[in-house]
C-alpha cells in the first residue's frame, strides 16, 4: 500500500486546511486509515481514525475541530482541520492497515495503543500554524 499526503502549509491561528492522502496498491475500502502528527519535542500522536464501516475516532485535542473522511471511489483519505491553533503545528502522516488487523477500540476515541497496528505510512505533510 502506497500513501501520499498533500495539502499541508502555513496558516494563521483560526484558519483551516484540508489534508489529503492518496492510497494505491490494495483494496482501499477494506482498510482502516488514520492521521497522525509529530511535533518537535513531542511523541507522535494519533489525531483521527476511520474504519471500513466509516466509524471514526479522534484525539481529545482535536474533537469538534477536525473531521476525517474517506472517499473509496477516489482511494483518498481527508482531514478537514478548522480553528487551527499553534499547537496543531507538526508533520502530519497518513497511515493504513487492513481493518481485521486493527482493533476497533472505543468508538469516538483514538488511543495511542492503536498506533502500532498501522503498518503502512506516508512520508508526511507539514502543517504550520502561526499565532
Amino acid at each position: 500500500v502506497r500513501l501520499v499526503e498533500s495539502g499541508g502549509g502555513s496558516v494563521q491561528a483560526g484558519g483551516s486546511l484540508r489534508l489529503s492522502c492518496a492510497a494505491s496498491g490494495s483494496t482501499y475500502s477494506n482498510y482502516c486509515m488514520g492521521w497522525f502528527r509529530l511535533a518537535p519535542g513531542k511523541e507522535r500522536e494519533g489525531v483521527a481514525r476511520i474504519r471500513d464501516d466509516r466509524s471514526t475516532g479522534y484525539a481529545d485535542s482535536v474533537k469538534g475541530r477536525f473531521t476525517i473522511a474517506k472517499d473509496n471511489a477516489k482511494n483518498t483519505l481527508y482531514l478537514q482541520m478548522n480553528s487551527l491553533a499553534p499547537e496543531d503545528t507538526g508533520m502530519y502522516y497518513c497511515a493504513a492497515d487492513y481493518c481485521p488487523f486493527v482493533p476497533a477500540g472505543v468508538s469516538g476515541t483514538f488511543p495511542k495503543s492503536l498506533e502500532r497496528f498501522y503498518r503502512y505510512w506516508g512520508r508526511g505533510t507539514q502543517v504550520t500554524v502561526s499565532s
